[in-house]
């Protein structure tokens, strides 16, 4: 495999988040990750324990989200989660911070919280990634605002959304935006230097996940992994 597509292989974490997935559903997409040598599966909390199994003997990562998708849950059952997940094995882990108080500007309450998940991630050895869910917090000001909080508390990583943040649209239905290179851009230029960018939301195509490398994300949450990396096996061979 030419050194660029193994370069993105190593930029994905091949989400498998959507509610409808069963075990079964499970069992193939690990297996695709493991093919493809991407960096990380990431899995709901439950789901940790069998993930580790399946990847055993490769060198695919174990992710899991935190307070996923809404971000609601109170600080201390967010920690609770994290304590789970990494004792299960996860060593990444993708938080969702309260929107909510991020939009109102609460901005003690989203270091407590961010903080405290860090804490937990790095006393396990595990990652943190931080969810600012973009589709809601659309202001310019509370993103820099993050990366300094996230800067501030040595998380690992920015993250632009969850790829469920539907919000309503003119026509009454409802959709969701995702990572736009606008925000990794702003994310890349406003986090500290030990902190990293991820776009997650809406990358299914090479071309996508080529502008958001250059633009500064080092991983990118993926469920179009194959159509992406088989595109890219055929364009660099």
């Amino acid at each position: 495999m030419k050194s660029i597509v193994k370069e993105l292989a190593k930029m994905i974490d091949h989400s498998i988040l959507h509610p409808s997935l069963t075990d079964d559903d499970l069992q193939r997409e690990c297996e695709i990750a493991k093919k493809y040598d991407v960096a990380s599966v990431c899995v709901k909390p439950y789901a940790v324990k069998q993930t580790v199994e399946l990847l055993k003997g490769s060198d695919v990562l174990t992710g899991c989200v935190i307070g996923f998708p809404a971000g609601n849950s109170a600080i201390e059952v967010k920690v609770f989660e994290t304590e789970i997940a990494c004792r299960d094995g996860a060593v990444e882990i993708d938080m969702v911070i309260n929107i909510g108080k991020a939009l109102q500007g609460d901005w003690d309450y989203i270091t407590e919280e961010i903080r405290a998940v860090t804490e937990t991630c790095h006393k396990h050895n595990a990652i943190v990634k931080v969810i600012f869910e973009t589709d809601f917090v659309t202001r310019t000001e509370d993103k820099i605002r993050l990366c300094e909080i996230c800067t501030e508390v040595g998380a690992d990583y920015v993250k632009t959304s969850t790829g469920f943040g539907f919000v309503k649209q003119p026509d009454g239905n409802y959709n969701y935006t995702g990572a736009t290179l606008e925000d990794i851009i702003l994310l890349r230029k406003h986090s500290g230097p030990n902190v990293k960018v991820k776009c997650s939301g809406g990358v299914r195509s090479l071309d996508e996940l080529l502008k958001m490398k250059e633009a500064g994300a080092e991983r990118s949450g993926a469920s179009a992994t194959v159509q992406m990396l088989d595109e890219a096996l055929e364009r660099f061979s």
